[in-house]
């Protein structure tokens, strides 16, 4: 059987696999079809009609990222005829959408803008008729404004099949058309679980992260607060693509110098509060595992988009789920309790600024009382990646050229586990580096669980910890995440001992690298990239385990006594409640 299809693109004869598209069977004669509605993430379906070419064996013109490559096809991308339908289909689009792009959160990184700017287009022959929508602000995290959308249907195949939530969807008819929440509800009504990879595929600015940038530019010039920040292991790998480096390319340290440039007072790293989670949550697993104290499996994961999913979808999985906080919420709650102690400062005065890759990561600071652990909200601000990148460049500061500087170590310094929280089966790996060592009191002489890494959505092993055998599972994707939640729960209905010990979960294809709040046009292309960056990080660490930092040590010395003690209750854990899908 041939399962390669010979075809014409331009008179080129190419070779690809059967089953390829017109699309991208035009890449590999490097021939570039403009498209609007198509994402390599999701289906094609042929929305925006802009990627239309000619067969020389048909009358019709065909969608190119739809349309599957025959034998002996002699197709035609570009000629006078199909640059002006193109024109066309871009006026008209253009005739309903807001021409205010200097006010735009996506101007000069809108594919609109830029296929507009390609084909020259000056004036618009069409009337403008923009139907005038208000914006939804009703989450911390998101705003959809449905002026701008180009009804491309990305946000809402991307909420509904990979991540399996069904918050938006089309509304309307004809040019009455919108995308919306489910019922015309709000965001905050509707099952949103406020993860962003909607924001994320917006190929325009119809829906963006809620800025708060004003907020800490306000904190920073306040003399009476004490400005304090934390990065997340995923930032440092992504932030350098603001400024025209590559994907995974690792910007730590000067990260480090630029938030102190910035005007703050101490910078912090998530990856230490990550090997914090570690000890607590490896501690929480040998319980569970170990002594059968608790529910089997243990579901561990450090994304809010998650707990929002679980408390609305899977409250059944309630005692599965680690009552370990994440690690940016470990960390807000030891700067105003353990580092306020240490140096003296009224935690009150202390204000603490998050950068994370991670739309969610704004709702999390205020989803419950857990997340006022010191008698005030422990995280005062969440800034995602883009968010830092539009400071930085507003505050003048030579980001590529910068040079390395160390974090406050009190807080700062973390292990290669630590680091290994940003992609999907960090979490995992990191734990298991962790419970080795709590259950046997040994090192592990080769700390990679190969079993864990990689895009593939649901990897599942089992992991030799000295002749005792660990069933695992990890999950990224919510989509895919459902599937290892409908295998537990036949489980369950059999009467079957559950088939996994250890379930890691991540909302987000790839985990934290590709979160709502990173840079935009993440593809898998660009996820392996930044997960590249994360894992050299880690080969590069001194120490791969989090129970190796010295400065986790001091911690539980000084401050917390051990893992899961009453105060690592108080400042570490949470509590969950199941939450009605649409809210009232």
């Amino acid at each position: 059987m041939d399962h390669t299809v010979t075809l014409e693109i331009n008179g080129i004869s190419v070779t690809v696999p059967a089953g390829a598209t017109i699309l991208h069977a035009a890449k590999s004669a490097n021939v570039k079809i403009p498209t609007l509605c198509y994402h390599p993430d999701l289906k094609a379906w042929a929305a925006c009609g802009i990627c239309v070419v000619r067969n020389a064996n048909s009358p019709k013109l065909l969608r190119a990222c739809c349309t599957e490559v025959a034998p002996g096809m002699k197709i035609t991308t570009h000629d006078a005829d199909l640059v002006k339908i193109r024109r066309t289909v871009l006026e008209l689009i253009l005739s309903t959408h807001p021409n205010d792009c200097l006010q735009c959160p996506r101007s000069g990184r809108c594919e609109l803008q830029k296929i507009a700017a390609d084909f020259g287009i000056r004036e618009n022959p069409y009337e403008a008729r923009v139907e005038p929508l208000p914006q939804d602000t009703s989450t911390p995290s998101i705003v959809l404004n449905p002026e701008k959308c180009i009804k491309c249907g990305r946000c809402a195949l991307v909420c509904q099949e990979m991540q399996g939530v069904w918050a938006l969807e089309f509304i309307g008819r004809g040019e009455k058309t919108r995308i919306a929440p489910a019922a015309d509800c709000t965001l905050a009504e509707s099952p949103c679980i406020q993860c962003g990879q909607c924001s994320a595929h917006c190929p325009v600015g119809a829906i963006y992260e809620k800025d708060e940038t004003a907020k800490a530019w306000d904190a920073l010039k306040n003399p009476d607060l004490h400005c304090v920040v934390q990065i997340a292991p995923a930032v440092r790998v992504a932030i350098g693509e603001a400024f025209g480096l590559p994907p995974g390319t690792l910007m730590t340290g000067e990260t480090y110098t630029a938030l102190r440039r910035l005007g703050f007072k101490a910078v912090f790293d998530t990856n230490f509060s990550a090997d914090v989670t570690i000890m607590e949550e490896g501690s929480e697993f040998v319980q569970r595992f170990v002594h059968g104290k608790g529910t089997l499996p243990l579901i561990t994961s450090c994304c809010p988009a998650w707990t929002d999913y679980m408390e609305k979808y899977a409250a059944d999985f309630i005692e599965n789920f680690s009552s370990c906080k994440s690690p940016q919420q470990m960390l807000s709650a030891l700067a105003k309790s353990y580092y306020a102690e240490k140096m003296g400062l009224d935690p009150k005065k202390i204000f603490m600024v998050s950068v994370m890759p991670c739309t969610a990561k704004k709702y999390e600071i205020g989803r419950s009382e857990n997340m006022r652990s010191t008698g005030q909200q422990d995280t005062d601000v969440v800034l995602t990646t883009r968010e830092l990148g539009y400071m930085l460049k507003a505050a003048g500061i030579d980001f590529v050229n910068l040079p390395k500087s160390d974090p406050d170590n009190i807080l700062g310094d973390y292990s290669g586990a630590g680091t290994i929280f940003g992609v999907t089966g960090g979490v995992m790996e990191a734990a298991l580096r962790t419970a080795y060592h709590l259950v046997t009191q040994e090192e592990l002489a080769d700390v990679r669980f190969e079993a864990v890494r990689g895009m593939v959505g649901v990897k599942e092993a089992v992991i030799d910890i000295k002749g005792t055998p660990v069933r695992i599972a990890v999950a990224h994707q919510m989509g895919n995440v459902e599937q290892v939640l409908k295998a537990l729960r036949e489980d369950r209905q059999a009467g079957r001992k559950p088939r996994y010990d250890f379930v890691e979960v991540m909302a987000c294809r790839g985990g934290c690298i590709s979160g709502g709040g990173q840079p935009l046009g993440a593809t898998d292309e660009v996820r392996l990239a930044r997960t590249r960056g994360i894992y050299a990080d880690d080969e590069r660490s001194t120490r791969r385990c989090s129970h190796q930092n010295p400065y986790v040590q001091q911690l539980y010395t000084e401050y917390l006594g051990k893992p899961l003690s009453k105060k690592a209750h108080q400042l570490l854990h949470n509590h969950y409640k199941p939450r009605k899908v649409y809210a009232k």
